[in-house]
């Protein structure tokens, strides 16, 4: 059953009920799923979809590249390090999993720059 809409909106919602309007398949109707409300399925021809994806630029990431003093800021601890022996790292914790589970410890030994982690 055809039924006309007295109400226009985005083509992807109903415009009877406002739900949103399953994908077109193979069947000539598009039919909305709460309020049977009927849309022949060549409506849907003239309607175009554009995506895209910007990339934010590695400089202005906040994951960008440390430099050699920017790893040596943060709270030294009395930890030797288990590559060179020196005693004195710099510590900073990150969550990297779940909420519900500990921090992520890396460990960056000042005198080397050798990275250790430790999982909480």
């Amino acid at each position: 059953m055809e039924t006309a809409s007295c109400f226009h909106g985005d083509a992807d919602f109903c415009p009877e009920c406002g739900s949103v309007l399953p994908l077109p398949g193979l069947e000539d109707k598009v039919t909305c799923q709460r309020c049977a409300f009927a849309i022949d399925v060549h409506e849907f021809e003239v309607h175009v979809i554009k995506s895209s994806v910007v990339f934010n630029s590695l400089e202005s990431s906040s994951a960008a590249i440390e430099t050699e003093e920017e790893v040596e800021k943060g709270p030294v601890i009395d930890r030797k390090c288990s590559r060179c022996g020196h005693e004195g790292m710099v510590y900073h914790t990150r969550q990297m999993r779940s909420a519900d589970e500990g921090q992520t410890v890396f460990y960056t030994c000042t005198h080397c720059r050798y990275q250790e982690k430790e999982d909480s």
